[in-house]
């Protein structure tokens, strides 16, 4: 049988394992690589628990879009360094990751693992545009980040969140029954019901100050009601009885953030994706000799030797 496609939230992980393991694991020359090895046992996780026939590791290459921010300024403003430059867009990244995301990279191409990236936007559009675009295979995006819980589908193919928010060992498989049953929303609307219902909550995590009185529970009530954000919009305006007073007033007062917040809070499907590679997953390694020289400069043994053992021309 054919694997999933599996779509990587690398920043999401490599964070995770940043945070989860201690920075005393380091290379001969002192260089941190806690997030490396953790990131590089994850994909091995992934290969072994999961058996995808596809991966696609997917990154940010703007980690606070234009197009965002231009809609939104407070989107993710509280994550930028504070030296950062007038008008800039760098975000604080604490200094002992930074020099490792190199090398998460490399270890990837040495493996022959895809990569895949947008021009202007985030991991999560990329990994969007993927799974909407996916016509065969069943698609299992893997992250610790809920927003992407808005992709779960059942048709044309599968899309499922396996979320890793506890780690791996409790990562948990949400289909639209399970985000529907977790949230209080229609299974049938599962994904863009959370979508929407993420709008009207707010999300401090990302500088989005949601619907002032209005929390996740009235959010889900209401899209289970009308079922899309844009219906109870339009019968707010319209007076709808059946919609409130106060929730009416509600909305009214937060009508400059409903115009725009629904643009930044859902995926960009048509983010124009380029990938590095063939997105199969490979039965040997690309570049043996590489993986053996970024094992022993940054000290990576064991990791690399279960993701090398996770291949599926692995033998023995």
């Amino acid at each position: 049988m054919t694997g999933p496609l599996a779509l990587l939230d690398s920043a999401s992980l490599y964070y995770r394992s940043f945070y989860a393991l201690p920075d005393s694991m380091t290379a001969p020359d002192g260089t941190p690589v806690n997030a490396v090895r953790g990131f590089t046992d994850t994909v091995a996780r992934i290969l072994t628990d999961r058996r995808p026939s596809r991966l696609v590791a997917c990154l940010d290459a703007d980690w606070r879009p234009k197009f965002r921010t231009d809609l939104l300024p407070s989107y993710k403003a509280h994550r930028l360094s504070p030296e950062n430059p007038e008008g800039g867009n760098v975000e604080e990244v604490p200094d002992i990751l930074t020099p490792q995301v190199p090398i998460i990279l490399d270890v990837l191409e040495a493996f022959g693992l895809a990569t895949a990236e947008a021009a202007g936007y985030e991991a999560d559009d990329v990994i969007g545009a993927l799974a909407t675009r996916e016509q065969d295979a069943p698609v299992e995006v893997i992250t610790g980040d809920r927003d992407l819980f808005q992709l779960v589908r059942a048709e044309p193919t599968l899309t499922s969140v396996i979320y890793v928010g506890k780690g791996w060992a409790k990562a948990e498989v949400l289909g639209q029954a399970e985000i529907a049953e977790k949230y209080g929303i229609p299974v049938d609307i599962a994904g863009p019901g959370y979508a929407d219902m993420s709008v009207m909550r707010g999300d401090p995590s990302d500088g989005l100050p949601g619907v002032t009185g209005i929390g996740e529970k009235t959010a889900a009530k209401l899209i289970t009601q009308f079922g899309s954000l844009d219906a109870l919009l339009a019968a707010a305006s319209a007076g709808d009885a059946s919609v409130p007073l106060k929730t009416r007033l509600r909305l009214a007062e937060a009508a400059d953030y409903l115009a725009v917040a629904p643009t930044v809070v859902r995926v960009a499907i048509d983010a124009p994706v380029v990938q590095s590679r063939s997105d199969q997953v490979p039965s040997v390694p690309a570049d043996p000799d590489r993986i053996a020289e970024l094992a022993e400069r940054w000290n990576l043994g064991r990791s690399v030797e279960r993701l090398l053992a996770a291949l599926p021309g692995a033998t023995g």
